[in-house]
């Protein structure tokens, strides 16, 4: 049993709230009734009063225009015969019209009043004190006021109403809350009844975990339901732990044998998970080789383009070079023959400049392109740190992909402070920049003729740099952008894309930089990447010189 002291019995909660609300109601209903006496009573008194003061104004009447206030005292001496009227008050009007005293009748034994000739508005409706009513009623002829009757009355009637009311509203309330508690005994005891006998049955069931029990039949229809509904759980939990003990027993029939099956099976599933393990280091191996040679072929891609490129301003040198060897050819013949003109020469000399020229660009433009692919390209195969300036990488960046982009019209805005020199890795920074690129011109400006990329460069407390890559695309499908930087995730599968690129520059820019990168694109809004990793900046004077 709990120990909870706020725990009720149904008796004592029942015989509480029947009683409480039976004692309420006999005290309201009583409450009304003695109401509704005592003004009963009430009237009554006043109506007497006013029926006697309108009496005494009718005899005095005679008296007050005779202005005989002995043969007044006279008539009064008649009130002696009521027990209740103590003191009576004649007023008759002076010549002015104001009230002055005429005679007066005073119950024996009763001290006599002063005159109420101030009280006279005041007393216009009875007025009941402690034990008497006090009334002044206007003394009438022929319409015209002559006076006043003032009479005070006896209220130990209304008293002796009110107490008698009060003694026998109390006895009638008492005998029926005595009533009513014997009634609400005997209902307690047959609703009870059958709830105690349903709790001994629970019980007992609960102790001794007999479910063959079953609880009596009740005259009740209620509880004789209750007590068929219980009877029948008692059946089901009977039926129930009967089965679960042959389920028990032929579960231990069982464990035997399923032990050693779990034995095997624990053997079997070790080797599996063995081998699982060394698929799964096969295939992160196998990830890391594709995402090798994912770099290598970007590698790949960028020397075949340079060497595209390179291949054209080298063309022209050797071809103004052959051109000067066959002009230098002929003025050597025409000088060996002494046949070379003044006129000869001076045309070999402008074309000699002018191919000597032709020579100087394209070689200078072609020295150009191999530098900055030789920086891209030892970048692209180097992780170490080196003191750089982001625009300048920027340039090299876009000047190595000036073969592959010279075909399109995209415009690419690099946003970024000339002077801006950090210590970084520049090859990570390298592939990403070229991958974010060439993804934009690949997947998002496809079917485009003209696409915009913004590139903003920027410092964060001197110590962090974040760039914003933006493009105007076709941007990105929620279910694609979810697992952009999963691996082998493409739109072009089938057609030559691996996959791997978004996931080459998250692993670039979460390991080789420390850093993050965080995509934000709407399908048919573009694409918008914020990259945020650690560098160290330096001024231009100490970059030259570390550089």
């Amino acid at each position: 049993m709990s120990g909870n002291t706020n725990i009720y019995s149904i008796k004592n909660l029942f015989i509480t709230v029947v009683m409480a609300i039976t004692a309420f109601a006999l005290a309201v209903a009583s409450a009304i009734s003695l109401y509704l006496q005592i003004n009963n009573y009430k009237k009554e008194l006043v109506q007497d009063v006013r029926t006697y003061s309108e009496l005494i104004s009718i005899n005095a009447t005679n008296s007050i225009i005779a202005e005989d206030s002995f043969k007044e005292e006279e008539n009064l001496k008649a009130l002696a015969v009521n027990d209740e009227i103590f003191n009576v008050h004649i007023y008759n009007l002076d010549t002015d019209g104001s009230p002055m005293f005429f005679s007066s009748f005073n119950k024996p034994g009763i001290a006599p009043v002063v005159p109420q000739l101030s009280r006279i508005e005041e007393l216009s409706e009875p007025k009941l004190e402690d034990d008497f009513m006090e009334i002044i009623w206007p003394i009438r002829q022929s319409g015209a006021l002559i006076g006043y009757t003032y009479i005070r009355y006896s209220a130990q009637g209304l008293v002796d109403l009110i107490t008698q009311a009060i003694a026998i509203t109390l006895t009638v309330t008492i005998i029926a809350l005595a009533v009513c508690f014997f009634l609400i005994l005997k209902l307690q005891k047959t609703l009870t009844k059958p709830i105690d006998s349903l709790i001994n049955i629970v019980q007992r069931v609960s102790r001794q975990r007999d479910y063959s029990l079953r609880a009596d039949a009740s005259n009740l229809r209620e509880f004789s339901l209750l007590a068929e509904s219980f009877n029948e759980l008692l059946s089901r939990t009977h039926e129930y732990m009967l089965g679960q003990n042959a389920a028990e027993e032929e579960q231990r029939k069982l464990q035997a044998s399923l032990e050693e099956k779990v034995n095997q099976r624990t053997v079997a599933l070790k080797e599996a998970n063995q081998e699982l393990i060394q698929t799964l280091e096969k295939l992160h191996q196998f990830q890391r080789q594709l995402v090798q040679n994912e770099k290598m072929a970007s590698l790949g891609d960028m020397v075949a383009g340079v060497a595209h490129e390179v291949n054209t301003p080298i063309g022209l040198g050797v071809t103004a070079s052959t051109m000067m060897l066959d002009r230098l050819e002929q003025l050597t013949k025409e000088f060996e023959s002494k046949t070379l003109k003044a006129s000869s020469l001076e045309k070999f000399i402008g074309e000699g400049k002018e191919n000597l020229n032709i020579i100087y660009r394209n070689l200078n433009r072609a020295a150009e392109l191999i530098s900055s692919f030789k920086q891209v390209a030892v970048d692209q195969s180097s992780e170490t740190s080196r003191v750089f300036s982001f625009g300048q990488l920027m340039d090299e960046i876009l000047l190595s992909l000036r073969p592959k982009l010279k075909k399109e019209k995209h415009h690419i805005n690099v946003k970024c402070d000339s002077d801006l020199y950090i210590e970084s890795k520049a090859g990570p920074i390298n592939q990403i920049m070229i991958n974010l690129i060439m993804n934009s011109v690949i997947h998002g400006f496809e079917f485009m003729d003209s696409g915009e990329i913004d590139i903003d460069v920027s410092l964060i407390d001197d110590n962090k740099l974040k760039l914003i890559y933006k493009d105007n695309g076709k941007g990105i499908p929620e279910h694609l952008r979810k697992r952009i930087f999963d691996p082998f995730v493409t739109t072009k599968r089938g057609q030559g894309g691996s996959g791997l690129g978004m996931h080459l520059v998250y692993n670039l820019v979460t390991q080789a930089l420390n850093g993050s990168i965080s995509i934000n694109s709407q399908e048919g809004s573009g694409v918008e990447f914020q990259i945020i990793f650690p560098v160290k900046r330096l001024d231009a004077e100490s970059a030259v010189k570390r550089g």
